[in-house]
């Protein structure tokens, strides 16, 4: 199957790309001259859907940041994907290296975001087996030798330096002190071990967020993968149930999918060390935004507290 099924539309991105520059105009009126409509979803970059002159629509994403070899990311895990025809991701359609917001084109996905899904379980059920099919394709090229950005070796950073380094600058913080102990409750967990061990390489999206993903009649679609790298599967099922936006998930649910996403009794400490680490991370990040959010820091503080606790779960 070829990955470069219509040629970029090189005039119609430098026009996007002179519209967007232009802060004078009116925007909405250019891009509708431009047969554009700005899409719903892009965090860091932007999405726009194009009704091309081929008759198909097209979701460009224009790259504002383009660190980490997002662009090559993206577009190496999409070719990778296409000539197994899964049904689940978008088919990649051009690629417009740009020097400066460099752009893909792909197909685009129909269905419904999963985070309203009225069955959590089914809906996640889903997503577990997308996943495993995900996992299941032969890591070659690009992504076989990059690991994926949030790694686990990327989360360890964050938790044996930055943080530590920002606890310490705070002594007279009254959460210093419990934050410090935990850090050390990890470190004396093994966790940080088992993390950093050998384990099968597989294709991940690297990003849990499940606002990437959407539910059909036939199973569940995703999109966005400019963070793709190899990873392992107890890594990435523990990022998957450990995100930020998994906490309107009961355990309950997550605990019967664990099976669904490739955790067994074999790699079941692996998975557990993960998980907790993933969500000390969590809480370093929500450490630095504490005082705007500061119920979320709260729910995870608590989190972390109860999977280190003999009332979890999971282990």
């Amino acid at each position: 199957m070829s990955v470069s099924l219509i040629e970029a539309p090189t005039d119609l991105l430098a026009e996007l790309r002179r519209v967007r520059a232009d802060a004078t105009n009116d925007r909405d009126a250019a891009l509708l001259e431009l047969n554009l409509r700005p899409l719903a979803g892009g965090l860091q970059n932007d999405l726009y859907l194009w009704a091309s002159p081929h008759g198909e629509d097209v979701v460009i994403k224009l790259y504002v940041k383009t660190d980490r070899r997002r662009v090559q990311r993206e577009w190496a895990a999409l070719t990778l994907l296409a000539p197994h025809q899964l049904g689940i991701v978008p088919a990649p359609l051009w690629i417009d290296e740009a020097q400066v917001e460099p752009a893909i084109g792909m197909t685009r996905l129909h269905g419904q975001p999963l985070v309203k899904a009225e069955d959590q379980l089914a809906a996640l059920r889903t997503v577990a087996h997308a996943t495993t099919r995900l996992q299941a394709v032969p890591l070659t090229g690009l992504l076989a030798g990059l690991p994926r950005i949030d790694s686990g070796e990327h989360y360890m950073v964050r938790l044996t330096t930055s943080w530590p380094e920002l606890l310490a600058g705070q002594p007279d913080d009254p959460l210093t002190p419990v934050m410090q102990q935990l850090l050390a409750d990890w470190h004396g967990s093994g966790d940080a071990e088992l993390v950093t061990a050998p384990a099968t390489p597989v294709l991940s999206r690297g990003d849990a967020n499940l606002l990437n993903w959407m539910t059909t009649d036939n199973g569940a679609v995703c999109v966005d993968f400019e963070y793709a790298g190899f990873s392992n599967v107890a890594f990435d099922a523990a990022d998957l149930i450990e995100h930020i936006t998994g906490r309107t998930v009961p355990d309950s649910i997550w605990t019967q999918l664990l099976c669904d996403l490739g955790v067994t009794d074999a790699n079941r400490h692996l998975f557990t060390a993960n998980q907790r680490t993933c969500a000390l991370r969590w809480l370093a990040v929500l450490w630095k935004q504490r005082d705007r959010r500061q119920e979320e820091f709260a729910v995870q503080h608590r989190r972390v507290e109860m999977l280190y606790s003999g009332a979890n779960p999971y282990a």
